[in-house]
C-alpha cells in the first residue's frame, strides 16, 4: 500500500491553519485532504503506525549518540476532543524511552507563585525525545481569558511571549507540531454521555464539562485569537476535526511522521572499533 494512499496532498497541507479562517467554520466531522474512508484510514493508522515507530527509533538513537534534535507534539482542544486517545493510540505505537509526555491542568499553589511558562520549560523534550502536551502553555490564554482568572493585561502579552519561546525552543532543535483539535457540541455531548454510562469510563468524566459547555462561544473566541496570533512559519498550527477518532489519529500521526522524515535521520555510527569487538566477542 502506497505511504499516501487515501491522502490527495500532504497531511501538513490539507491541516494547515490559513490566514483569515474562521474557527465557527471548521467542519468538525471533515477529513481535509483525505478521500478514504474509516476502514482504509484504520488500515493506513496501522501501517503508518509502523514507520512512526521507525522513525522514532531512529530520532531515539541519534539522542542517545548527543544529537540535540526532538519533537514536541502540542494537542490543544475542549474536554472530549481525544487528546488522551492521540497519547494512547498514536504516541502509544513508539517506543515509550523515547517519550516525555506531561499534561498541564489546573496549576498548582507552587506554579501559580511563578510566571506562566515556569511549568512548561521543565516538560521540554530532551535530544532524542518526543515531547507531547496534552494541553499546554495556550491554556494561558484560553481557559484564564475565558473565566476572566486574570485580567486582560496578563494574558493579552503571552501571545507574544509564547511566539518568542516556541522561536527558542526551534532554534535549540525541536520541531514543533502543534495540533488544535476541534470536536462538535453535539459530538462531545454524545461523548459525555457514554461515560455516565460506562462505569469503566465513570473516572473520565468532570461535572464540570457540562458547565463548560456554556462557556462555547467564549472558547471560540479565546480559540480564534489563539489561533490568530501564534500561527507562525515555525511553529504553524493543524487543524484536527475531532468527531472522527479514526481521522484524528491518522491525521496526527502523518504529521509527526512528516516532521520526523524532514530531519533527515540515519543511524548513528559507531564510536568503538567494530571489527574489533567481533573479535573480542568471538573470544569471549
Amino acid at each position: 500500500m502506497a505511504k499516501n494512499e487515501g491522502w490527495q496532498t500532504s497531511a501538513s497541507e490539507a491541516l494547515r491553519w490559513r490566514a483569515g479562517s474562521q474557527v465557527t467554520e471548521i467542519d468538525t466531522s471533515g477529513k481535509p485532504g483525505f478521500d478514504g474512508d474509516k476502514a482504509l484510514g484504520e488500515k493506513l493508522l496501522s501501517e503508518r503506525g509502523e514507520r512512526l515507530s521507525e522513525l522514532q527509533e531512529l530520532l531515539y538513537a541519534n539522542g542517545r549518540s548527543g544529537d540535540h534534535r526532538s519533537i514536541l507534539l502540542v494537542l490543544q482542544g475542549m474536554d472530549t476532543a481525544g487528546k488522551g486517545g492521540i497519547v494512547r493510540h498514536v504516541i502509544g505505537m513508539v517506543d515509550p524511552q523515547g517519550v516525555k509526555a506531561a499534561s498541564f491542568g489546573k496549576p498548582t499553589e507552587e506554579e501559580l507563585a511563578h510566571d506562566f511558562l515556569w511549568r512548561i520549560h521543565k516538560q521540554t523534550p530532551q535530544g532524542g525525545q518526543i515531547g507531547v502536551f496534552d494541553r499546554s502553555h495556550y491554556e494561558d490564554v484560553l481557559v484564564v481569558r475565558v473565566h476572566d482568572l486574570v485580567p486582560p493585561s496578563v494574558w493579552e502579552p503571552r501571545y507574544d511571549i509564547i511566539n518568542d519561546f516556541e522561536a527558542d525552543l526551534i532554534a535549540a532543535g525541536t520541531t514543533i507540531v502543534k495540533c488544535a483539535m476541534f470536536v462538535s457540541l453535539d459530538e462531545q455531548k454524545q461523548r459525555l454521555a457514554e461515560r455516565l454510562d460506562r462505569p469503566d469510563k465513570y473516572w473520565k468524566y468532570n461535572p464540570a464539562d457540562i458547565d463548560e459547555r456554556g462557556y462555547w462561544p467564549r472558547y471560540q473566541e479565546a480559540y480564534q485569537a489563539m489561533l490568530d496570533r501564534t500561527n507562525t512559519d515555525g511553529a504553524p498550527w493543524n487543524i484536527i476535526p475531532a468527531d472522527r477518532k479514526w481521522f484524528s489519529r491518522l491525521a496526527i500521526t502523518e504529521l509527526l511522521i512528516e516532521a520526523l522524515e524532514k530531519l533527515n535521520l540515519d543511524w548513528p555510527p559507531a564510536d568503538f572499533d567494530v571489527e574489533a569487538e567481533k573479535a573480542r566477542l568471538a573470544k569471549a
